[in-house]
């Protein structure tokens, strides 16, 4: 037993370095640089002075207000789109690979690249969606230069991006349900309504949580979608600026090391904090 145990770890020991060093070390290192202040080759010892400027800078309050209401609202109706369509593929259409293999594109392709094509679609004055919108009488505002309507405009997007990889998982855990709890529903002149909350959610919970706490994880990360439909910045007068866009704007852009890093700890600590959240309330769901 204790020579399997050794070579166990011989064969572990590349993978805990690797995570050690890119992963562990950095987040380490993220919060002791959160105490200091200066250059980045220069920085010295300075207490809680960086903390004590981001809870008093309203940019980094605007940056984590945008943040959570981009998680609350793109979250919840990515996987409720996601959820409908992937029933809807798995219970009506025939060709369900090619399906899969369309909707899964998007999750291969460069956020930036397809960022520059939204950017194009959103545009108020050419743009294909304001064409729509007029076509049908509608209101067409000015996504991308109105700064009341950034983050409505990356609610959309993130939406769109996040369909992709929900659906594929999706249609993998619907493939794994029994066929024989729907055939003795039928047996039993269940409504399709009936089906799809009777049987087809209980056993998908497992796999809704594990979606859930992807996206939710991925939204309090967003940076690339800014990046790429604002051109660089982050929209008209800061507008569309999340945690991330605010820790790189301080870290690279102004050369405040320090505040970056004490913004990166309490965006950690709000991640933790609401993935625990959500982990405990799937488990309460689950559980009925």
């Amino acid at each position: 037993m204790r020579s399997n145990q050794k070579k166990a770890w011989l064969f572990l020991a590349p993978t805990i370095i690797f995570v050690t060093f890119f992963s562990i070390y950095p987040i380490l290192r993220a919060f002791v640089m959160s105490f200091q202040s200066g250059p980045l080759i220069n920085l010295n010892w300075t207490g809680f002075s960086n903390y004590q400027y981001i809870f008093s800078d309203p940019e980094f309050w605007r940056a984590i207000r945008n943040t959570i209401l981009y998680a609350l609202i793109s979250v919840p109706v990515a996987l409720a789109i996601s959820i409908m369509l992937a029933w809807f593929i798995f219970s009506k259409v025939k060709h369900k690979s090619f399906f899969e293999t369309t909707f899964f594109m998007p999750y291969v392709t460069s956020t930036i690249a397809i960022g520059i094509v939204f950017r194009y679609i959103f545009n108020g004055e050419y743009g294909m969606l304001n064409f729509l919108l007029r076509a049908l009488h509608l209101p067409a505002p000015n996504w991308i230069d109105d700064p009341s309507m950034s983050l409505t405009t990356i609610i959309i997007f993130g939406v769109w991006t996040s369909l992709a990889f929900n659906i594929v998982i999706l249609m993998g855990a619907l493939r794994n349900i029994d066929p024989n709890y729907y055939t003795i529903a039928d047996m039993y002149g269940a409504t399709g309504t009936e089906r799809f909350w009777r049987i087809t959610m209980p056993q998908l919970v497992p796999t809704v949580a594990f979606l859930l706490t992807m996206n939710i994880i991925a939204a309090f990360k967003i940076y690339t979608s800014v990046y790429a439909l604002f051109n660089g910045q982050a929209g008209v007068g800061n507008s569309a600026t999340t945690a991330v866009f605010y820790i790189y704007n301080k870290f690279q852009i102004v050369g405040t090391p320090g505040v970056a890093m004490a913004a990166t700890v309490i965006l950690f600590l709000i991640i933790m904090f609401v993935t625990f959240l959500q982990r405990k309330m799937m488990k309460k769901i689950g559980g009925r």
